[in-house]
């Protein structure tokens, strides 16, 4: 099943492992070792990351490194940009508020 990527960060733990992963590239256990749950839980949010390419792998040896998939990345930040603009403004007219009434 093909996942959006919405659904993928919609999660608190993915979110976390995003984050751990943005710093350096990560095995499976040493970012499982970042959380109070199994092994087995981390690698479905690993593999629910990897479908939706938020994420890629790499081998190195015997161990699989994770890292984050910065591309994927900036989808996210372009739908957020236009929410980003109308809070801007939001922000903008309520200073422009704010200083109004203060004088």
């Amino acid at each position: 099943m093909r996942r959006d990527i919405f659904q993928a960060i919609a999660d608190p733990t993915r979110r976390a492992i995003i984050s751990l992963i943005a710093l350096q590239a990560m095995t499976p256990n040493a970012i499982a070792e970042n959380f109070n749950t199994t092994r087995q839980a981390i690698s479905k949010h690993l593999r629910i990351l990897s479908e939706c390419e938020l994420v890629k792998q790499e081998q190195q040896g015997r161990e699989i490194y994770y890292s984050l998939e910065i591309e994927k990345m900036k989808e996210i930040d372009q739908w957020l940009s236009q929410y980003r603009e109308i809070w801007q403004t939001r922000f903008n007219q309520l200073d422009e508020l704010l200083a109004t009434i203060k004088k």
